[in-house]
């Protein structure tokens, strides 16, 4: 697997853009912070996330539409994308569908004022992570965003493993 030039803001300290990011932990240390990009045109949204995660190692980076989503994913690697359903300049099936062809791409979980079970059912037939109803329960967030980068992270591991298989299976093979 390539690596990215792209600042990894997914374990990187720090709230504001632009800040440096820390050095990345030796692959057996586990991350102490982990990053989420949150994008919904509401700033309560953004603080109603902030305060759900913001007293464990979560941190939340927001931004109020796709287009500003797009320039950060752009510069950073982030494993979680919570995305509205309806932003000002992009529908969430869109997100979706530009984040799957990203390099390492984020796992996409989408909140909406009115989930019911068909729009649930057409964020996971379609690729996303899961559905969040607003307004927001805590424990559910909580939980999801948990299972969201833990299912990220397992996946990168599993590309790694696969990787590592495959240059060993080469070099024995010559």
């Amino acid at each position: 697997m390539a690596t990215s030039p792209k600042k990894d803001a997914g374990a990187s300290p720090g709230s504001h853009r632009g800040e440096a990011p820390a050095a990345q932990p030796d692959a057996a240390e586990p991350e102490r912070i982990v990053t989420v990009l949150a994008v919904s045109p509401l700033e309560d949204d953004h603080l109603l996330l902030r305060g759900i995660l913001g007293h464990t190692n979560w941190q939340i980076r927001s931004v109020r539409s796709w287009g500003e989503a797009r320039v950060f994913l752009g510069e950073h690697r982030m494993p979680v994308v919570i995305c509205e359903a309806h932003l000002p300049d992009a529908q969430w099936g869109q997100v979706l569908s530009e984040l799957s062809g990203m390099p390492d791409a984020p796992v996409l979980i989408v909140t909406s004022q009115v989930a019911d079970d068909a729009l649930w059912a057409e964020v996971l037939s379609l690729g996303g992570y899961d559905l969040l109803m607003k307004p927001f329960d805590a424990t559910e967030v909580f939980r999801v965003v948990s299972l969201a980068w833990l299912s990220w992270r397992n996946k990168r591991e599993r590309e790694r493993v696969q990787g590592v298989t495959a240059t060993h299976l080469t070099a024995t093979a010559v």
